[in-house]
């Protein structure tokens, strides 16, 4: 009899100490300072957080970071393209921002205004321009090598694009790069005293002949191109900003220009 007495009497001083301990990591628990997730702690005391993503993101400037549509979370541009990125630079996000609500593409609205600033950046007096006698509906500019097939093949229908209203601006992007006979045959093309004309006919598929000029116009339109991830020819983009990858004959690009819709 005693012995269960003395059994029940130390069950009791355990079950007692055991609560002992549980209350006392629970009141040490409760003391101890919330621990931050490394983001916010990361962030913690310092200034604009941009500077920070400035630091980790090679190639970026202050004005190429602003806050996003979501709390805590960047938009970084370099050139035309869009990024997302902590506010401690710790993390970075790829791929395209969309608005669930209104099913807008935010990444692709922000790239199209970034592609315009950069394209209206080249004055016209710069461009191989072909417009209607009227007054323009539209104008887009192309980015087009000499020897591109789909090129001459839009290029051969520059006066239908005309008639239907759409003014055609020509950069050059001779898509096998600098040193080769489709870059040499954009020099000759722009140091020629008809230039729209020299591009019809280098576009035929004739030699033109013209004395050597300065061409730096042609680096700095391949270099552009480069930067608004135009790869491959013709790559056309309407005022908005907004890239159609390829060729477009006249009567479906105008129906898109009007609508929308291919």
């Amino acid at each position: 009899m005693r012995s269960n007495t003395f059994f029940l009497s130390a069950l009791s001083l355990a079950a007692a100490l055991a609560i002992g301990v549980v209350q006392a990591q629970t009141d040490a628990a409760a003391k101890a300072p919330v621990a931050r997730p490394p983001a916010v702690a990361a962030s913690a005391g310092k200034g604009d957080p941009r500077e920070e993503i400035v630091k980790k993101v090679s190639g970026v400037k202050l004005e190429d970071v602003r806050m996003s549509a979501i709390s805590g979370i960047y938009e970084v541009t370099r050139d035309a393209d869009i990024s997302y990125v902590s506010s401690d630079g710790r993390y970075a996000i790829l791929g395209d921002m969309v608005d669930l609500d209104s099913d807008d593409n935010l990444s692709e609205t922000r790239r199209r205004s970034v592609r315009a600033r950069m394209i209206d950046t080249v004055p016209e007096s710069e461009m191989l321009v072909f417009a209607p006698k009227e007054p323009a509906k539209y104008t887009i500019t192309v980015f087009t090598d000499i020897d591109c097939g789909y090129c001459r093949r839009l290029h051969s229908q520059i006066a239908e694009y005309n008639r239907l209203g759409i003014r055609v601006r020509y950069l050059f992007f001779p898509r096998t790069g600098p040193n080769t006979d489709s870059w040499h045959k954009a020099e000759s093309v722009w140091c020629a005293s008809n230039r729209n004309d020299a591009l019809t006919r280098a576009k035929n598929g004739e030699t033109i002949n013209s004395p050597k000029c300065p061409a730096d116009i042609i680096k700095r339109d391949y270099e552009l191109g480069q930067k608004l991830a135009v790869e491959g020819t013709p790559a056309i983009f309407l005022a908005s900003g907004e890239m159609l990858a390829g060729y477009a004959p006249p009567g479906q690009l105008v129906k898109y220009l009007k609508s929308g819709k291919m």
